[in-house]
């Protein structure tokens, strides 16, 4: 099985690092190729946790992937009550496995072990599946309260169940907040890149009543999709999201240092690279009409660099710490 773009002998050290049984290993690959394919700066920013904390991470992107990939299946064949019945019966098998602490199935098996491992709250996986289902018939959010109801169980979620896996230096219950506030930057930033995207799925994932303080409906932006360009009142719109999403980022920075030391520089990298994709929209003047936007490969790189030196440091403290 192809396991992305590193090699398999990685996968390999990072499952024997994380002790995981033979039989859950091609659950736990799957994965990994899913992070690999559809999560670049994820992706790349978990290679700089330690070997043992990375089959978990890939276990938890891996599913969240695959349940998205199954309610955005373009396949005009499939209607959206089959979708539903898809998420339903997965759903099914997840609560199963969660109850039961194991999993034949070949990607629930690794989320399933991963909960058990890490002790995750089984009621973070059962809001993610909510707020799943409302991709499937829910297609604009008039305020940033229904919004938000959104975000906490498809990115909110996200990062209270990696915090366990993550560690940290304090009780987890101070440092979910911040975990909880930075999945949904996460999210927001991925809204403002993919406007475009997702206006081709009929989807709108900004309040609509923050766009019409300036002018700007569903129509406005469909508009614009079609231009290939925004308008003046669509650029002031946006650069008004982005100003807002740039404060969810800065209530959560103080979060990373409440991590364990050796996942700072994971988080860290994460939170540096997903920032500069507001930088992008910004420089391009909020043309996220015509082309997907992204930091570049040679930048990412550079920053998970810049990251090793503190992951180094991190591990020599730690290895000190247990002689």
């Amino acid at each position: 099985m192809d396991t992305g773009t590193w090699p398999r002998a990685a996968a390999r050290r990072e499952l024997d690092a994380a002790g995981v049984q033979p039989q859950l290993r091609p659950a736990y690959q799957r994965c990994r190729v899913l992070n690999a394919a559809h999560g670049r700066t994820y992706f790349l920013a978990t290679r700089l946790l330690t070997p043992a904390q990375r089959p978990a991470v890939h276990a938890l992107y891996g599913f969240a992937r695959w349940v998205d990939d199954i309610v955005d299946d373009t396949d005009e064949s499939r209607t959206v009550r089959d979708r539903q019945q898809a998420v339903d019966q997965l759903d099914d098998k997840l609560r199963a496995g969660l109850r039961a602490g194991n999993s034949e199935h070949p990607i629930l098996a690794a989320l399933v072990d991963t909960a058990a491992r890490h002790r995750i709250d089984p009621a973070l996986f059962t809001d993610f599946m909510a707020s799943m289902r409302m991709d499937l018939t829910v297609r604009s959010y008039a305020t940033r309260a229904a919004l938000d109801a959104y975000i906490h169980g498809s990115a909110a979620v996200i990062g209270l169940q990696l915090l366990p896996v993550l560690g940290t230096v304090c009780p987890a219950g101070e440092a979910e907040p911040y975990a909880a506030v930075l999945g949904g930057a996460f999210q927001l930033t991925n809204f403002l890149r993919d406007v475009g995207e997702d206006l081709d799925r009929g989807r709108v994932y900004l309040p609509l009543e923050e766009l019409a303080v300036f002018g700007v409906d569903r129509e406005r932006l469909v508009w614009c999709r079609k231009a290939g360009r925004p308008d003046l009142p669509v650029r002031r719109a946006l650069a008004d999201q982005v100003a807002r999403t740039r404060s969810k980022y800065r209530a959560a920075e103080p979060g990373i240092a409440l991590l364990a030391s050796w996942s700072r520089p994971c988080v860290r990298t994460a939170f540096t690279l997903y920032g500069e994709i507001l930088d992008r929209i910004v420089e391009s003047g909020y043309d996220v009409f015509g082309r997907r936007l992204a930091v570049s490969g040679p930048r990412r790189l550079a920053v998970a660099a810049g990251a090793l030196g503190a992951v180094v440091a991190a591990r020599l403290r730690s290895r000190r710490a247990n002689v």
